[in-house]
């Protein structure tokens, strides 16, 4: 078993085309890394959202097999409001769990999906998925005093609020949030003695949404010489000098990851897919609203109803079938006709000029190895995500250039970042980008623990090219080869 120790930075929302693009030569940490290492894009989940990709790159689970369709999903086909998720809805093993297993200790700090804490071989600091720190938010629970000891008094579990018009304020919340959090880590992280330590910071994510506007030269709202213009760059090269501190504590039997679950762009436009299926003939509701208003299931018409979505950086479509929800009007034999029927009338919606959005469509049992829980009946990516999904009604208009639920800039991209001091292109340069599947069975094989076979991911060490392959996942919605499937199934493990 390697005697090595490995530290993995976790960057939410981190994206590509910044870090490996022209402000490469602003990030001299980074840069370094990329250098001797390797660096690649990382393909994300679909939806690439943060929940449940940070936790498909712990598991090497998709979301079908975790059971995690976004931050909230159906508990019943009854029509009721739909429940958050948390580590309680986790059963598969985490890296942690397999390492804990094999007496390797691990420091997991701010991983999403952890809230609640669980018992590990080490320590662990919940994410921004905390309520707050009136609940038990570390483990061991007294850990929680020391933590914000070492972020000068009181560690920030996430800034306030990212959506709103306070730039000023939002942008002193993320430094803020960003320095403490790194300090604290950097306490805990030198004086103990962990094999596998990962932190996550969410501060990139909250600029890109509060202010990727004043940045990109292609959003519509971008004004030249704008106060905020520098505002995202400067917030990447801050980081570059946390992560050069942070790794001034490691020694060379350490090696580093530099890894994020999605990337952004610019988001175009909100389609406002509630009233999208109101003019489709799809919903129905009881009364029309006469002011932008959330859409919750006593204001639906269930018995003339046929489908309904939900707002978010995608969009999830769902079904009224008949002998499956209370009020089903769709029969179920008529079901999967429906649903393409409805598919195919995505995959054509338009812009306001009436320009094709070249919508992509997701059905689940096409994308997923397994499927637990209750998923969407379609999974939408609007506009290829140069869209986001707006759920509210009453909107007056398919088609809004404001998010309706608060200012937001950025949308979520399908490509995150991959960066680590270790050289895989050796053996696997042959796959660009990598998948976020691979890191945990990387991180395992990196020990000397064998991969388990409900992991989907390669090892980036093994060189082989058997698991599923993000451009398969990627074609405009389609089912992923069948080839895929059957080389995983005769893909062997020692038992």
């Amino acid at each position: 078993m390697s005697q090595k120790k490995l530290l993995i930075i976790g960057l939410d929302c981190m994206t590509p085309q910044l870090v490996f693009g022209e402000w490469l030569n602003d990030l001299p940490t980074i840069r370094g890394i990329v250098e001797k290492g390797t660096s690649r894009p990382l393909f994300s989940t679909i939806p690439p959202i943060t929940v449940p990709a940070w936790m498909s790159m712990m598991t090497s689970q998709d979301g079908g097999q975790l059971g995690m369709y976004g931050f909230r999903n159906r508990k019943s086909h009854d029509y009721e409001a739909l429940y958050t998720v948390n580590s309680n809805n986790v059963k598969a093993k985490t890296l942690w769990n397999h390492l804990s297993r094999n007496r390797l200790s691990s420091l997991i700090w701010g991983v999403p999906l952890t809230y609640p804490p669980k018992p590990l071989n080490g320590a662990m600091v919940c994410s921004f998925l905390t309520p707050d720190k009136s609940v038990q938010w570390t483990y061991p629970p007294e850990l929680g005093a020391e933590v914000d000891k070492a972020a000068d008094g009181d560690y920030i579990i996430d800034v306030k609020n990212f959506r709103t018009d306070d730039k000023d304020q939002l942008l002193e919340q993320i430094y803020e949030m960003t320095r403490r959090r790194f300090k604290a880590f950097k306490e805990f992280y030198s004086s103990g003695d962990y094999d596998f330590a990962i932190m996550v910071e969410m501060g990139v994510d909250r600029i890109h949404h509060g202010f990727w506007r004043f940045m990109d030269k292609e959003h519509r709202l971008y004004e030249p010489g704008n106060k905020y213009e520098n505002a995202i760059h400067d917030y990447y090269v801050y980081l570059d000098e946390l992560i050069e501190e942070l790794l001034g504590l490691i020694d060379d039997d350490t090696e580093v990851m530099i890894v994020s679950d999605h990337g952004a762009k610019t988001m175009v436009g909100g389609f406002c897919i509630n009233e999208w299926l109101q003019a489709e003939g799809y919903l129905t509701l009881k009364e029309q609203p006469t002011e932008p208003t959330k859409l919750t299931p006593d204001m639906i018409d269930w018995s003339k109803t046929k489908a309904w979505g939900e707002g978010g950086y995608y969009s999830r479509i769902f079904m009224n079938v008949e002998g499956r929800e209370p009020e089903g009007v769709i029969p179920a034999d008529k079901y999967h006709e429906e649903r393409d029927i409805l598919a195919e009338k995505l995959r054509h919606t338009v812009d306001e000029k009436g320009e094709l959005l070249e919508t992509i469509v997701f059905k689940p049992e096409e994308i997923y190895e397994a499927i637990v829980n209750i998923p969407p009946d379609l999974i939408v990516h609007l506009g290829g995500l140069d869209w986001r999904s707006a759920g509210s009604v009453g909107m007056g208009t398919t088609h809004i250039f404001e998010n309706d639920t608060g200012p937001d800039d950025a949308n979520h991209a399908q490509e995150g970042i991959f960066i680590s001091s270790i050289n895989f292109t050796s053996s696997v340069s042959h796959k660009s980008p990598y998948s976020i599947f691979d890191i945990a069975p990387t991180v395992l094989d990196y020990f000397g623990i064998e991969i388990p076979g409900e992991m989907i991911g390669e090892s980036l060490f093994s060189g082989e090219d058997l698991g599923r392959q993000p451009e398969q996942l990627a074609d405009k919605g389609k089912a992923p080869s069948s080839e895929v499937g059957t080389a995983r199934a005769e893909r062997k493990r020692p038992e």
